[in-house]
Formats: C-alpha cells, structure tokens, sequence
C-alpha cells in the first residue's frame, strides 16, 4: 500500500518534477556558456555543486510533501477498499492542501446525504410492513366473523325470510369489509409510483359524492345514517383518488356513527371561492375524536380512543389521506366535539395543478 501510495503521489507530481529538471538543465546550460565566455570565472565544480545541491533539494522537497500527505493517501485507498462499509469516507480525515479538504467535506457531504435517503428508505420499508402486518389482521375480523356465520348457517335451518335477510346483510357487510381494506391496500401500493397513475383535469366534486354515497347507500340505511349534498363544486384534481379520499371519510363517519342510537346526518357542504377554488366540508354525527388525539389523526397506524374502544381501526386511512391531499395540492383539517361530531374540511385551490408540482418537488427534495 505505501509503495502504491507514493506511485500516485509521484504521478501527480511528474509534470512539476520535468519543470524542475528543464529548469535545471536550462541553467547548466546557461552556466556552460557562460564558461565558454569566461573559463576561469565558472569552474566545472561549481556547475557539478548546482546540480548536486539542485537535485538534492528537488528530492528533500517531494520527501517532506510525500511525508506531509502519505497519511491522506494511505486513508484514501483503505477507504477505496472498504468501500462497500457505510461509513468508509469518515475514514479519510488526514486532509492538507485545500483540494484534499474540498474533496474530504464533498465526501462527508454525500455520505450525509447517503444516510438520509437510506434512513427515509428504511422508514418506509418499516411502515410498509408494519401496515401489511396490520393489515393482514385486519382482514382476519371479516373471515372470521363469515366463517362464524357459515357454521351457525349450517347447524340450524334459517326458515324466516327475516333470519335469511340478516344473514344476507351480516356476509354483505363483512365483504364491503374486505373490499374496503383491499382498496386500502391497493392505494397504499399506488401511493409510491403517484405521478403515474395521476390525471388532473376540472371535476364535479358532488357528482364523486354522490356516485360514493351510492355505494354505502346500504351500510347508510342499515345504521340509520342519512347523508345529504348541499351545492355543486367543480375543482382542478384527480377524480379517481378524489373517490378514494371521499370513500375513507364515508366509511369513517359510518364506522364511527353507527354505534350511536337514532338517525344521525352526513352532510356534504360544497362552496366555491370568489379567488376561483373552492370549500369541502363533511361533517357527521358520530362518537366525534378526543381533543387530545386530533393533532395525531395524520399519523401513520394512530388509532387512538375511537380505533381502542371500536377496534376496527387500522389508523393508516386518515394518513393516507392527508398523503393524497398533499400531493394533490389540497389542504386537509379535521375538527371535532367528543360525542358530537367531525368535520372533514378540504380546501381546493384555484390552480391545483400549480400547487401539485411545487408539492412534488418538495416531497422529492
């Protein structure tokens, strides 16, 4: 390794070294003429003295420089080898010219950088499967539950059309279960490759709440939750995940509503602004959120009191959510009484698509 250290410092150095030697020889040169000149002025010993002494500091020179930096050069090719570790450019630190430090801050620059992107990597390789863990337990309640109803179905004969219609309704709702949670899964996989799968273009926002409403109108109707659409809002964003945001706010408000007793309202409140965007509020009676746990509904796999005391929970919905809201360039709130109610709030922009790319950039930085 020394041996290869000083090949590369000499290397470098052999243009610098070549000068020195014309500079030298050019001066022999200019000595020996002048002792053409004047014979007893410059003797040959004094000329064999300077190319003595010329060589002799020449060499002293690349020595001390050699010595100076062997440390750096030694520290560069163990770092070269052991490129494959991690932390392999912490290991050149022996830095002295001011291109060795330049290039030492570029590699502990990169090496900063390497890290976070690994570290963001491996967050989201944790939160992956973390969710699929959750998920795939989730997913066991439903089969379960139809497996359960299976076996009671078989042990007695269902004769009252009203026994066959709750069976009929129970199967119904497990399955709307699994679909739901697929769709979750699907989504959550969609999520990473965002820009692929993304069409911008001017949407009705009522008609997508009204074509969602259409596909709970049952579990509605079944836990006495009535929805409503008050006015029309056209906006600039993705219909197809706008009906994936508007399917988890539906089926929050009816998993959090139903365990309450009498008719409960889900209103759609829908109003353009004068700068040209526009206002989405979607507000339910349900069991409402602690106040506590609201600054953490965006969190991934939070599940708070609510997910504690209905266990349906898997708390990636509202995060998914707030994902899409953010890369859609739509601002997404949450508001609530305990007991009461929660109220969706979604606030459109006029030039979303504006927004969208600023958005992209910065998820990307």
């Amino acid at each position: 390794m020394k041996g290869l250290s000083l090949a590369f410092f000499l290397r470098d150095r052999l243009l610098f070294i070549m000068m020195a030697l014309l500079i030298i020889g050019l001066s022999i040169m200019m000595l020996l003429l002048e002792r053409e000149r004047y014979a007893s002025f410059i003797e040959l010993n004094t000329i064999y003295y300077f190319i003595v002494l010329s060589l002799f500091f020449l060499g002293l020179w690349l020595a001390i420089d050699y010595l100076r930096q062997r440390a750096y050069f030694n520290q560069l090719l163990d770092a070269i080898e052991r490129s494959d570790e991690l932390q392999s450019a912490e290991i050149v630190q022996s830095t002295v010219t001011k291109e060795q430090k330049l290039v030492a801050r570029l590699l502990a620059e990169q090496n900063r950088a390497y890290l976070n992107e690994l570290g963001k990597y491996r967050r989201q390789q944790e939160l992956h499967n973390h969710f699929v863990l959750q998920w795939v337990h989730h997913m066991k309640t439903p089969l379960s539950v139809i497996d359960l109803l299976a076996q009671q179905t078989l042990q007695q004969e269902l004769t009252e059309q009203e026994d066959q219609k709750q069976l009929a309704l129970s199967l119904q709702e497990e399955t709307d279960r699994m679909t739901r949670g697929l769709e979750m899964m699907l989504y959550t996989a969609r999520l990473d490759k965002f820009q692929i799968d993304l069409s911008i273009k001017q949407v009705a926002l009522h008609e997508i709440a009204r074509t969602v409403i259409n596909a709970h109108k049952k579990l509605c109707i079944r836990h006495s939750i009535f929805p409503r659409i008050d006015g029309e809002l056209w906006v600039e964003t993705d219909e197809k995940w706008m009906a994936f945001l508007f399917n988890q706010f539906i089926s929050n408000a009816i998993k959090y509503s139903k365990s309450k007793p009498g008719a409960k309202k889900l209103s759609f409140q829908l109003e353009p602004t004068s700068e040209g965007g526009g206002k989405l509020a979607i507000k339910d009676e349900g069991i409402g959120i602690a106040a506590h746990d609201l600054p953490r509904v965006f969190d991934p796999f939070f599940t708070g009191e609510n997910g504690r005391t209905t266990g349906e929970s898997t708390g990636m919905g509202l995060y998914l959510a707030k994902q899409v809201c953010n890369r859609l360039g739509h601002t997404l709130s949450i508001a609530s009484i305990l007991g009461e109610s929660t109220t969706v709030n979604l606030a459109f922009q006029p030039r979303g698509i504006h927004i969208l790319s600023k958005s992209d950039d910065q998820n990307e930085s």
